[in-house]
């Protein structure tokens, strides 16, 4: 039995087998992007690439699917380890700083672009590459109570005073909330090309499309 077999009767084989082929890079192995990749090597997509220069500290280890061993290695390093150890994906982990200089090379060779980062020069480099090269790129972000799925065409990068200084709350149940409503939007646009924009509020659980 296949290990997708709930997710093949869910999807259809066609769905499968188009996702299993789909090049996507994540940009970001932080509460998001970990879970995001893990997701979407369970849910069937096997080309997968990570960028993230930091390391696993102690502190990630509610939000993020890393161990207490893991703590000191490379987030992108072990992020890849593990999906090859649970289900054989063979992801490309590139533990480097993604910058406007590095992103054509870095983005190089992916159908869709998942920005996750937490911090605006990172989200700016990412929007614009894709921007400029027409690559489909969905940012995916989280802020107090709220999370949103963004595509590039409307997504406006916050101000560097918003970012990430690993003091902010942050619920578990907001980052997994998020992360299943970037990966439904992920699925249908490979499955059909349409564009979903989504906010997330964790205190209603509300999901409510963006325009």
């Amino acid at each position: 039995m296949s290990i997708f077999f709930h997710e093949q009767r869910y999807r259809t084989s066609e769905v499968m087998a188009q996702i299993r082929d789909f090049a996507v890079t994540i940009c970001g192995a932080g509460a998001l992007g970990a879970n995001i990749a893990e997701s979407l090597a369970r849910s069937g997509f096997g080309k997968l690439k990570v960028i993230d220069r930091d390391r696993i500290e102690e502190h990630n280890l509610s939000t993020q699917p890393y161990y207490r061993s893991d703590i000191g290695a490379f987030k992108a390093k072990m992020l890849a380890n593990s999906l090859y150890r649970a289900l054989g994906v063979n992801a490309e982990a590139q533990s480097k700083e993604l910058t406007s200089a590095n992103a054509a090379q870095l983005l190089n060779g992916t159908f869709l672009v998942i920005d996750t980062f937490d911090n605006s020069v990172a989200r700016q480099a990412v929007k614009d590459y894709c921007e400029t090269a027409k690559l489909p790129c969905l940012h995916v972000g989280l802020g107090g109570d709220y999370g949103e799925v963004i595509w590039n065409e409307l997504y406006r990068v916050p101000s560097p005073a918003n970012d990430d200084v690993c003091d902010y709350p942050l619920a578990r149940n907001l980052v997994t909330l998020t992360v299943a409503v970037a990966c439904e939007v992920m699925i249908t646009f490979v499955a059909t090309q349409q564009r979903q924009n989504f906010t997330i509020t964790l205190r209603d659980l509300a999901v409510k499309p963006f325009a």
